[in-house]
C-alpha cells in the first residue's frame, strides 16, 4: 500500500515538472518579444487542379501570384485538416523562428528567412481544418525556398507578418499576395 503510494506521488511529481517545463520554455521564448501563435503544415496534401470557377488564375497577370505547377490552393479529399502542427513564431532580425508548442527543445524548428519566403494565397481554414487549427485562423500559402508550406495564424499576426514581410531591406524580393 505505502509502495502504490509513493508510486502514485512520484507519477504526479514528474507530470508537474513536464507541465512546469513547458511553461518555463514557452515563457523564456516569448522573451525576447515578438511572438506570435502559428500553426504550421509542412507536408500539405496535393493540390487540386485549376478551374475556372476557383477564382485564382494559373498563371499570373499584372502581379498576381502565381501558384505552383499551375495548381489552385486548396486539399484534395478529406486529409485537409491533418498535418498541422501547432507552435510559437518569434520574429529574429530577417527571419521568423517557429518552436513546436509540444517540445522541450530550446531550438527552433524551422527558421523561414524573409528573402526565402514567398506568399502565394490567403484563405480561410476548410471543413476539417477548422477544429485542427485555432478560431478565427487565416491560412497563407507560402513557397520559401522553393519548398511548399502553410501557416495559420489569428488576423492579427497575419497583419504583423505581411508588414515585416513587406519591410524587407531595399534590394530584397518581396512577394506578397
Amino acid at each position: 500500500m505505502v509502495l502504490a503510494v509513493v508510486i502514485v506521488i512520484v507519477v504526479l511529481l514528474a507530470a508537474l515538472l513536464g507541465l512546469g517545463a513547458f511553461a518555463v520554455r514557452r515563457r523564456l521564448i516569448q522573451r525576447p518579444g515578438g511572438t506570435f501563435d502559428c500553426s504550421v503544415r509542412l507536408r500539405m496534401p496535393a493540390l487540386r487542379a485549376p478551374t475556372p470557377s476557383s477564382g485564382v488564375p494559373a498563371t499570373g497577370t499584372d502581379g498576381d501570384a502565381q501558384l505552383p505547377s499551375g495548381s489552385a490552393p486548396g486539399p484534395v479529399g478529406d486529409d485537409g485538416g491533418k498535418g498541422w502542427v501547432f507552435g510559437i513564431g518569434r520574429y529574429n532580425h530577417d527571419a521568423v523562428e517557429w518552436f513546436r508548442v509540444f517540445s522541450y527543445s530550446p531550438r527552433p524548428r524551422r527558421v523561414l528567412q524573409r528573402s526565402g519566403i514567398e506568399v502565394l494565397h490567403r484563405r480561410t481554414p476548410q471543413g476539417q481544418e477548422e477544429l485542427a487549427l485555432l478560431s478565427g485562423a487565416v491560412v497563407l500559402t507560402c513557397l520559401h525556398a522553393g519548398e511548399p508550406l502553410e501557416l495559420a495564424m489569428s488576423e492579427d499576426a497575419l497583419t504583423g507578418f505581411l508588414a515585416w514581410l513587406e519591410a524587407a531591406p531595399p534590394g530584397q524580393r518581396v512577394n506578397v499576395a
